[in-house]
């Protein structure tokens, strides 16, 4: 259990595996395990594996104000240094793929290649302002019924069936960070539109086609944004349906982190 400085945080973070470093960043409600939990024995065997829980989540500590894209950052780039000698791989889902990017493009020597799946760049249009409101009225009103909102809105209606009647019920016993209203009211506002032609790693974009939170349309900015990025659009997947089914994802990005020149 690991903690680095970062003014000013303390970033908590988790660490698994040997090798080139891969560095994976949560989005609103996450964590190292809950976001991630099902992935990284994909690439521990041959990969350290960074898993920096941001402010809200784990046990990072910080000043207990209202977060910004800056501070997510800092802590990103201190626990990928204090965990990794060199540069890494980067991987940011839904808002972490908005903190990923934006690391990428402040900190070019130290992001080797960067992925992003289901990420947002843009959030400040009526719609993703509405939802975001929505979700911060929500979970300060009732958590129990925020949680089932999230599970409509985050899982696709196949894989919601999949789960069946018991394991919906037992979805809702998941345990949510403490800081969940403090992301979310940054995932309410982030706008790194400008910072996307700054990024120089090659970038690989995956848009999830069924996504409620994150719609596929802000998968699409940020590759127009990113030069030379590629994009790879997952048709019938909701935003969470690859924590369920990671295989796919995982080897989208395998193939990616390893199929090209550094």
């Amino acid at each position: 259990m690991p903690f680095v400085s970062a003014p000013p945080s303390t970033v908590h973070y988790e660490v698994d595996g040997d090798g080139p470093g891969l560095v994976l960043v949560h989005g609103v409600g996450g964590d190292a395990d809950r976001a991630f939990g099902n992935f990284v024995g994909h690439f521990s065997g041959d990969r350290t594996v960074v898993r920096p829980n941001l402010s809200g989540s784990g046990q990072t500590a910080d000043h207990g104000g209202e977060l910004t894209v800056d501070l997510l950052v800092g802590q990103v780039t201190a626990a990928a240094r204090a965990a990794v000698d060199g540069r890494v791989d980067l991987f940011g889902f839904s808002m972490g793929a908005a903190i990923a990017a934006a690391t990428a493009a402040t900190h070019p020597e130290l992001v080797r290649r960067l992925v992003l799946v289901g990420g947002v760049a843009d959030t400040t249009g009526p719609r993703a302002r509405f939802n975001f409101e929505f979700w911060r009225d929500l979970a300060a009103t009732d958590f129990g019924l925020f949680k089932r909102f999230g599970t409509l809105q985050g899982f696709s209606a196949a894989t919601l069936d999949g789960f069946g009647h018991e394991g919906l019920a037992k979805s809702l016993e998941d345990e949510w960070p403490p800081g969940v209203a403090r992301q979310i009211d940054l995932a309410s506002r982030i706008d790194i539109r400008d910072l996307l032609p700054r990024i120089q790693a090659p970038t690989l974009v995956i848009g999830l086609g069924c996504d409620q939170m994150a719609p596929v349309e802000q998968s699409r900015v940020l590759h127009t944004g990113i030069a030379g990025s590629r994009l790879v659009e997952l048709d019938g997947d909701g935003h969470m349906d690859w924590f369920v089914r990671p295989d796919e994802v995982a080897g989208l990005t395998r193939k990616f982190i390893t199929g090209a020149s550094a």
